[in-house]
């Protein structure tokens, strides 16, 4: 892949690169190669063009020949990166076994390396880490890139999971009508609250019930009565893991009930 050469032509730069950077650069590159989408590429016989001296013509390797196995190992890990996320897969029938690839259909969708990157932070998030009542309408929104319905959905079980803790609470008063910051206030109330720790100290209760209610108050209710557009992954994500953190919390303050 001599195009590399001429957008990163500094070695160093080069090697400083995760493979998720300079597997979205070769992405972008072999797009703007290949005739049509569905061509074959190999790409061992890509990482070959820099140094072969058929696909050099006599001209010298773009980077210094002492550290091709470093750029070698480089490269290898971008391919490898790409097929691991599935942007690019084996070919059909033997052609796959014997080290073609083909472009995915999500690789053939991103038009830019922006949309790249989103895409590439938008793997941060682990389905695996999150709690079983988010892990799939969360994640699933999330990852066709609907920020701000995934955001709304795990904030929206963070308060369906304490009204359904704080309701089995018969003594707590409190009923299915209660609901956003009201409900968290009066669920993690410092004296009354059926869900609140009273072997805590009183600054950390109050913290709590702090935590709760703003959460809800600033990434659920806001969603709930307007359009709030969420552009970016990495917030979300932080959203998302503070939704998860708040389940985790409930969970264990149920299971701390005799």
């Amino acid at each position: 892949m001599h195009e590399l050469s001429l957008t990163v032509p500094d070695v160093q730069v080069l090697l400083a690169l995760e493979p998720e950077e300079l597997g979205a650069k070769l992405l972008f590159l072999l797009r703007k190669r290949l005739r049509f989408p569905m061509e074959m590429f190999q790409p061992n016989s890509l990482i070959n063009e820099l140094w072969d001296q058929h696909f050099l013509s006599g001209r010298n390797p773009p980077y210094p020949s002492q550290q091709r196995d470093e750029v070698t190992l480089a490269l290898s890990e971008a391919w490898a990166w790409l097929e691991a996320q599935g942007l690019i897969v084996p070919a059909a029938d033997t052609n796959g076994r014997n080290g073609w690839r083909n472009l995915s259909r999500r690789a053939r969708r991103f038009e830019s390396e922006a949309e790249f990157a989103q895409y590439a932070v938008a793997r941060t998030l682990p389905k695996q880490a999150l709690h079983p009542r988010i892990a799939g309408t969360v994640w699933m929104a999330f990852m066709r890139g609907e920020f701000d319905i995934a955001v709304l959905q795990a904030m929206k079980a963070v308060e369906v999971a304490v009204r359904e803790a704080a309701v089995r609470e018969a003594a707590s008063g409190i009923s299915n009508d209660v609901v956003g910051v009201k409900l968290m206030r009066r669920a993690f109330d410092p004296k009354s609250g059926p869900l609140t720790d009273m072997e805590a100290e009183e600054g950390e209760k109050e913290a709590r019930s702090a935590l709760f209610a703003g959460a809800i108050g600033s990434y659920k209710n806001s969603q709930s009565h307007r359009d709030v557009q969420l552009s970016d992954p990495a917030e979300a994500v932080e959203i998302i893991m503070l939704a998860n953190h708040l389940l985790r919390i409930v969970d264990a303050r149920t299971s701390a009930k005799p």
